[in-house]
């Protein structure tokens, strides 16, 4: 069951709206805010870069957030969660939280499919609610269609996910969009494992006109880690089977998860 709290100054108030369906459903019904969305780990008493995810909330004291989060999940214990917390532009605080549920093995061992969209973020650098509600027919398309993520498209180069940042791999080099898109927090932490394990980043977004070049590519995103992707539009990534630089790089991942993950 996904529950919905807003916090207040002095207690905080269980709220139920029309649809509970999804953390998306309830953050198309509150007011127009800013938010991120990040899942726990060890029976939910850890999050990794969670002070990265608070940050996005301008007016939040974090330590206020945190205890507000560690009773707000004793309930889900010994489980995992997905977290959404929505800082509205008046003020009001909001946390909803889901039951964690984890993508089937396949996605990781074989790949996803993605395709490309035209639709756009207005601020790129602001994780704004209204892009949830701007982005909604696209979500329910991709997924009559079976398509795991829809890749966001800006003057022929491919910069993000709807939901997720996106790498590519041509010439054992690891690339990755900087402007004109939403630095995530798991991205900037594969990144720093990428370099780590002596793979070369650099920074530019993909054309279009070169996808038939990328020999890995992947998506990633604080609930889902790294998804390797095989398939863009009708175009099949190098063999069509996750990479190697794509298996080094979920592994470190995994580590560094294991190793970094912050105590709430």
């Amino acid at each position: 069951m996904i529950s919905l709290n807003l916090l207040g100054k002095s207690q905080n108030s269980s709220i139920t709206l029309p649809d509970m369906s999804s953390l998306d459903a309830i953050t198309r019904q509150l007011p127009e805010g800013y938010y991120s969305t990040f899942r726990t780990y060890d029976g939910c008493t850890r999050v990794i870069g969670l002070s990265a995810h608070l940050r996005r909330l301008p007016n939040t004291g974090a330590s206020s957030l945190r205890r507000n989060l560690l009773h707000l999940l004793e309930p889900y214990r010994p489980g995992e969660v997905r977290v959404r917390v929505i800082e509205t532009k008046q003020g009001q605080l909001y946390i909803a939280i889901e039951p964690l549920k984890l993508l089937p093995s396949d996605a990781y061992e074989n790949g996803v499919r993605v395709e490309t969209t035209s639709i756009q973020r207005n601020n790129p650098r602001a994780k704004s609610t209204s892009f949830i509600s701007v982005s909604d027919r696209e979500r329910k398309h991709i997924a009559r269609a079976g398509i795991f993520e829809a890749l966001l498209v800006k003057n022929g180069r491919i910069l993000e996910g709807m939901t997720s940042n996106f790498f590519y791999v041509i010439d054992d080099i690891l690339f990755t969009a900087q402007k004109d898109i939403l630095l995530g927090v798991t991205r900037t932490m594969v990144i720093r494992a990428a370099r780590g394990r002596g793979v070369e980043v650099r920074y530019r977004a993909l054309e279009l006109s070169q996808l038939s070049a990328v020999k890995e590519a992947f998506i990633t995103s604080s609930s889902r880690g790294i998804v390797p992707v095989i398939q863009i539009d009708d175009v099949q990534v190098g063999q069509g089977r996750v990479g190697r630089i794509t298996k080094k790089l979920m592994r470190a991942y995994e580590e560094h998860v294991n190793e970094n993950a912050e105590k709430i």
